[in-house]
């Protein structure tokens, strides 16, 4: 793999952990949460997980793709971290 992609794929796994920490705050809320509020907390989160495993998906791609070709996976994977990104910002607001 390239040093540049090498890099790109080092930081998308960094920022997945810090996704993965804030689900787990949403996770602690719901648990505490009233039941109306855990159903809709809980579908949250199963959304959040769900963009979060299609990210991971794109970026096994992107580790497979050849040297000539990352740089076009690199506009999907930036697509699917944009889209989780939005829905991390939507949950927040309603887990506030």
């Amino acid at each position: 793999m390239g040093t540049k992609r090498d890099a790109y794929v080092q930081k998308l796994k960094e920022n997945i952990d810090k996704r993965n920490v804030q689900i787990d705050k949403f996770q602690a809320k719901a648990d505490q949460a009233q039941a109306e509020a855990q159903v809709q907390y809980r579908e949250q989160i199963e959304e959040l997980k769900a963009k979060r495993q299609e990210l991971v998906v794109k970026i096994a791609e992107l580790q497979k793709a050849r040297e000539t070709a990352w740089e076009d996976v690199k506009t999907g994977v930036d697509s699917a971290w944009k889209t989780m990104g939005e829905s991390i910002k939507a949950a927040r607001s309603r887990f506030n």
